[in-house]
C-alpha cells in the first residue's frame, strides 16, 4: 500500500470502553499509516481480554506501546522522541513496561533491545496474538521478543475494539502483507507477503459495525485491489489451488459486492488501489452499487515511465493514464487522490515534467506528496545512490504541491450550485454551529448544524468551496436513513 499518512493522527492515543474488571492500564500510540492506527484496535481487543484498560495518561500506564512506522525517516525519529519521552516517565515510575510495536519493530529489534536497550518488549505485525505471552515473559523480567512474518495470519477472528472518535466510520482490515517490491518500499519487509481474509468474517465485521450504529466503512489493505480468497493461503500459491478453489474464489470486485448487497444502506470505501492490480470489473461494481463511494485513491508516485520502472513500478505512464480514461467512462463522477515521490534517484528535469504534465491530464481532486528520502532495507538504499540535491527535491515538490492546490480548487468548485449526500461525522473544527462530513468523493463538507446529528445522512447545497473544503446548506435528509 502507498501508505497514506494522516498527519493529523499522528501519535494518537487509542481509548476504549472501560471494563470495571481490567485493573491494569495500557497506553497505546499510533503513527504511519491507517493500517497501523487498525492495527492497534486489534492490539487493545487483545489486550483488554488479558485485564488492561487504556488510559491516555502516560504516567499512570504499567504497560506503554507505539505501534510505529518505517515508511518516512520523519515517523521514524518521532517514534525515537516518544521512545525517550516514555524512558524519562519509566525513571519514576520503575514498573512501567514500554513495547514497540509495527513495522519499526520488525526492522530495529536487536537495536532497541540490546544496544540501545530502550524497550522491554518487540513485537511484529504478525505476532499481536502473541502479546499475552510476551508480556508474562516481561512481567518476570525477561526482555520479549517476536517479529516471525506470517504466511497465514490476517487476524479475521479479532473483533477489534473502535477509536471511539465518531462512533461513524471504522476501518475493516481485507488484506495484510503485500507481494509489491516497490523499490521505496519497505512494507513487504516488514508486513510479509501478501495473504487475503475470508470474505466470511469480513461480512461478520462489517454487520457488527452495523449493529453498533457505524455508517461507512473502509476496507482496508495495503493493495485492495489484490484482495483473493480461494480458501486460505498466499495470493502468489493461487496457481496451485484446486479447480474448485479457483472456480468459487473471490477477487476485490466479488467482495465490494457482497459487502455492498449484504449492507446497502452502509457506505462503503477501500484504501489503498494499485494501478496494476486495478481490474475493470472492481469499477463496474462500484458504478453499480450506490453506496459504494465514487472514490478512488490510485497512487501513481510518478508520470515518467522510467522512473516508474526504476521504481519497479508494474505500469507505465501510457497504462496508468488509460486506467484514468476507464474510471472517468465507467465512473464519471468519481474523484481520485495521487501519491507522489519527487527527487527519485537518477529523476531528471524531463522526468519531473512528465510527472507534471500527468497531474495535468488528470486533476486529482487531492494527493499526498513526499520528497524521496532513502528507507534502510529497500531495493532502492541498497542499489541507487540518493543523487537528487535536496534543494532541487524541495523545488519540484513545491511545484507539485501547487499544482495540486490549483487542481483541488478546480474539482472542490465543480460542486458549486449542487446538492450532494454527506455523512455527518463530527462537529466542525472551526465552529460549534456547524457540521463536517464527506460527500461520496471524499470532499470535506460543512454546513450549519440545524436539528441534525452525528451518523445522519444529509443532502447538502454547496454554496462556496475553498481547495480542500465545500461548504454549503442542508435541505433535507438523504432517502439513505
Amino acid at each position: 500500500m502507498e501508505k497514506i499518512i494522516d498527519e493529523h493522527k499522528q501519535g494518537e492515543t487509542l481509548v476504549t470502553e472501560h471494563k470495571n474488571e481490567n485493573g491494569r492500564k495500557l497506553f497505546i500510540e499510533s503513527y504511519g499509516c491507517q493500517m497501523n492506527f487498525s492495527d492497534s484496535e486489534i492490539v487493545a481487543s487483545i489486550l483488554a481480554k488479558e485485564g488492561f484498560n487504556t488510559t491516555q495518561q502516560l504516567e499512570e500506564a504499567d504497560l506503554v506501546l507505539v505501534n510505529t512506522c518505517s515508511i518516512r525517516d520523519k515517523a521514524e525519529q518521532t517514534v525515537r522522541k516518544r521512545l525517550e519521552k516514555y524512558n524519562s516517565v519509566k525513571r519514576i515510575n520503575p514498573g512501567m513496561k514500554v513495547g514497540v510495536l509495527g513495522c519499526m519493530a520488525e526492522r530495529l529489534k536487536s537495536k532497541f533491545l540490546d544496544e540501545e536497550k530502550i524497550v522491554d518488549l518487540v513485537v511484529g505485525p504478525d505476532a499481536y496474538k502473541d502479546l499475552p505471552n510476551l508480556i508474562a515473559e516481561v512481567d518476570e523480567g525477561r526482555n520479549a521478543v517476536n517479529v516471525i512474518l506470517s504466511k497465514e495470519e490476517t487476524y479475521g477472528d479479532i473483533s477489534p475494539v473502535r477509536l471511539q472518535s465518531n462512533g461513524v466510520t471504522a476501518f475493516v482490515s481485507i488484506t495484510r502483507g503485500c507481494d509489491n517490491m516497490c523499490t521505496f518500499c519497505v512494507v513487504p519487509f516488514t508486513r510479509g507477503r501478501e495473504r487475503s481474509r475470508d470474505p466470511q468474517s469480513i461480512l461478520e465485521e462489517v454487520q457488527e459495525l452495523w449493529d453498533k450504529g457505524f455508517k461507512e466503512v473502509t476496507l482496508l489493505g495495503q493493495n485492495v485491489d489484490s484482495y483473493l480468497w480461494y480458501g486460505g493461503g498466499l495470493k502468489k500459491d493461487f496457481k496451485n489451488a484446486s479447480e474448485m478453489q479457483k472456480a468459487t474464489s473471490v477477487d476485490f470486485a466479488k467482495l465490494l459486492d457482497m459487502v455492498a448487497i449484504a449492507q446497502p444502506k452502509m457506505r462503503i470505501r477501500f484504501s489503498t488501489s494499485n494501478p496494476q492490480d486495478m481490474h475493470e470489473s472492481v469499477l463496474h461494481a462500484i458504478a453499480k452499487h450506490r453506496n459504494i463511494c465514487s472514490y478512488i485513491h490510485l497512487p501513481v508516485q510518478s508520470g515518467s515511465t522510467r522512473i516508474l520502472k526504476e521504481m519497479n513500478r508494474q505500469h507505465t505512464r501510457e497504462e496508468y493514464m488509460a486506467l484514468i480514461d476507464k474510471v472517468r467512462e465507467i465512473i464519471p463522477d468519481c474523484a481520485i487522490s495521487q501519491d507522489m515521490i519527487t527527487g527519485f534517484p537518477t529523476e531528471t528535469e524531463e522526468d519531473h515534467q512528465d510527472t507534471l504534465s500527468l497531474m495535468e491530464y488528470v486533476k486529482y481532486d487531492f494527493g499526498f506528496m513526499f520528497a524521496y528520502s532513502e528507507r534502510p532495507g529497500t531495493l532502492a538504499a541498497r542499489k541507487m545512490e540518493d543523487d537528487i540535491p535536496e534543494d532541487v527535491k524541495k523545488h519540484r515538490l513545491n511545484e507539485i504541491i501547487n499544482m495540486q492546490q490549483k487542481h483541488s480548487k478546480y474539482r472542490t468548485e465543480q460542486f458549486l450550485g449542487k446538492t450532494v449526500e454527506v455523512l455527518i461525522e463530527k462537529e466542525s473544527k472551526r465552529s460549534n454551529k456547524h457540521w463536517a462530513g464527506r460527500n461520496s468523493q471524499n470532499t470535506m463538507t460543512v454546513f450549519p448544524k440545524g436539528d441534525y446529528k452525528v451518523g445522519d445522512f444529509v443532502m447538502v447545497k454547496i454554496n462556496e468551496c475553498t481547495s480542500a473544503t465545500l461548504i454549503g446548506e442542508a435541505v433535507g435528509y438523504s432517502d439513505n436513513n
